[in-house]
């Protein structure tokens, strides 16, 4: 499912992204191959599974980057570097702590909406 609004919640761990429009949300839940944290934001095992949550981000109009830590900052640098056209679609990177995806979905809908409105 291509959406115009895609929020995306990312740890050294896993990412979940979401593309959603009014009346429908697909989930996709994309995981590190790594058996431990990320310690460097270029690693090649970072930029593996950054490549992969930036695939899962391809075609959307507008982003939503959220995450717990630095990892989202991390991912965003990675975004700017290597998929610029991704990196220009970011709307908003915020701290939201380890919702559950329908939390998540809230939330996102909710930025959404005020983003919308002062466009």
């Amino acid at each position: 499912m291509l959406s115009n609004h895609v929020v995306a919640w990312i740890d050294h761990a896993q990412a979940h992204v979401i593309h959603f429009n009014p009346a429908a949300a697909e989930t996709e839940v994309i995981k590190t191959h790594s058996s431990h944290p990320h310690n460097k934001a270029n690693s090649a095992e970072s930029a593996h599974y950054f490549n992969a949550v930036a695939s899962a981000l391809n075609g959307a109009r507008e982003i939503l980057l959220v995450g717990p830590g630095l990892e989202k900052q991390a991912f965003m640098k990675h975004l700017e570097q290597h998929h610029q056209g991704v990196a220009k679609c970011v709307m908003g990177v915020e701290t939201v702590d380890h919702p559950t995806d329908g939390q998540l979905l809230k939330y996102a809908r909710k930025y959404f909406l005020k983003v919308d409105q002062m466009l």
